[in-house]
């Protein structure tokens, strides 16, 4: 891990909290992820089973986590199966976890091999009354690949096929939209990092710069400070911003264009979300100016309004209308339009076409209940915007919010979002003369220097 390591007792505590939704005689199992194939005998990276890591802090190919709170013996109430360390896998991949790290990780005293899966979940399903399994219920998901956790389920449902199954989902969705304190320090942290990726690109940003210039700036960022990026970054200058999610991250940013920086951190595997619009030359005009500020109005109003027991269909709606007000005032819309709107297709959304908002944590559009009401605890973002196609640029912005009972807590205040104060940064370089950019994107400076010591 390139993360300090996170104290066990987030991982008992979320264990604890599991078992008291379960009903009696119950047992859960979690599978890690599948190390996703590309092509000839590459693999990606691999990304942690994000509940996996909830319960025991695991991130390794191969786990297995049973829970099974009733069990008649002590040992079988917690179990972690490993992928047991041989010379030559940690010759080829790397360092695997001992029993005694697992131990000190998870605070999971149980732990056994691999290998030893069969035997022992045989015995434990002969006793069970009730088995709960882990699917993707993500409503947004797309699943055109089968999963690890999808195979097991058809494998143990093939073996066992007159047991009582049961979601595990909505008991994971219902427990991971309530951060705790640790998570909450964990999502800071992230959007710490994040803020000091931002500040490093308004001081690169001008003219002639390519997208991807941008976003190595923050890769280089984020990844010395132990982070990554927490998704794709989105690095749109002028019209590119109109793609709500363009990531081709290939063009020059030019001379009056607004740059829409939809790019933010991870850190221990909780994420942020930030978006930021800047003027590329460090000097918003009026037009793009006036639109931001619209945006960043309704981005506050839409915080001031993310309190518990309000649905979210409703806090959009809300943020509809804030929307549509701008609209107006910015002449985009007429109140004749909004009139004579079809109400199934109403005309502001030419200009604002997604959500306000989703929740945030392990996931980045993170899981949990959103038809009930907010609840205190969870950490949403809140992502306005306006979208010009037909003046060739967009401004979104997006902040992470805590929502509590005493009130909303943006997690991203100290980040810059004020029109004054990002030009101001961007304008506050050294007054020296910019080394021309070399073909290859590197300063000319550093080539010379490269040069001279040889």
């Amino acid at each position: 891990m390139r993360y300090d390591r996170i104290r066990l007792k987030l991982f008992v505590e979320n264990r604890r909290r599991l078992a008291g939704l379960l009903p009696a005689n119950a047992l859960v199992v979690v599978n890690a992820n599948d190390i996703c194939p590309t092509n000839a005998d590459g693999s990606q990276t691999t990304i942690p089973n994000s509940d996996l890591f909830y319960l025991t802090g695991v991130e390794q190919e191969q786990s297995i986590l049973i829970v099974y709170p009733d069990s008649d013996d002590k040992k079988h109430r917690e179990l972690l199966f490993l992928r047991e360390p041989t010379s030559d896998n940690e010759l080829w991949e790397g360092h695997k976890l001992t029993k005694q790290e697992a131990r000190e990780l998870t605070g999971i005293e149980n732990i056994h091999w691999i290998s030893e899966f069969p035997r022992l979940f045989h015995r434990l399903m002969c006793e069970c009354d009730s088995v709960f399994l882990n699917t993707n219920e993500h409503k947004r998901a797309i699943i055109d690949v089968e999963s690890r956790e999808a195979r097991f389920v058809i494998e143990t449902i093939r073996k066992y096929p007159v047991h009582d199954y049961r979601r595990l989902a909505p008991l994971m969705h219902c427990l991971r939209a309530v951060k705790s304190e640790t998570e909450i320090s964990l999502i800071q942290k992230a959007c710490d990092l994040t803020n000091q990726g931002f500040k490093r690109v308004l001081n690169f940003v001008q003219p002639g710069v390519k997208e991807y210039e941008v976003e190595a700036e923050l890769s280089h960022e984020f990844i010395r400070c132990g982070g990554r990026f927490a998704y794709a970054p989105i690095i749109a200058s002028g019209v590119n911003a109109c793609c709500l999610h363009y990531l081709t991250n290939n063009q020059v940013c030019r001379q009056g264009d607004l740059l829409l920086l939809d790019v933010a951190a991870s850190y221990a595997n909780y994420n942020s979300d930030l978006t930021r619009t800047i003027p590329v030359a460090g000097r918003f005009t009026p037009r793009q100016k006036a639109v931001y500020n619209s945006v960043l109005t309704v981005l506050r109003e839409c915080i001031a309004g993310l309190t518990p027991d309000k649905k979210i269909k409703d806090w959009q709606k809300e943020a509809e209308q804030l929307v549509e007000r701008e609209l107006v005032n910015l002449k985009l819309l007429s109140l004749r339009q909004i009139k004579q709107q079809d109400p199934d297709q109403p005309a502001f959304k030419k200009y604002f076409m997604h959500g306000c908002g989703h929740p945030i944590g392990l996931d980045v559009h993170d899981v949990g209940l959103t038809v009930n009401p907010i609840q205190s605890g969870w950490v949403m973002t809140v992502e306005p915007a306006i979208y010009i196609r037909e003046e060739g640029f967009a401004v979104r912005l997006e902040n992470d919010i805590l929502v509590t009972e005493q009130g909303p807590v943006d997690m991203m205040a100290h980040i810059p979002i004020e029109t004054d104060e990002i030009e101001d940064l961007m304008n506050s370089r050294l007054k020296i003369a910019k080394a021309k950019p070399s073909p290859f994107g590197c300063n000319t400076r550093s080539d010379k220097s490269l040069v001279a010591k040889r």
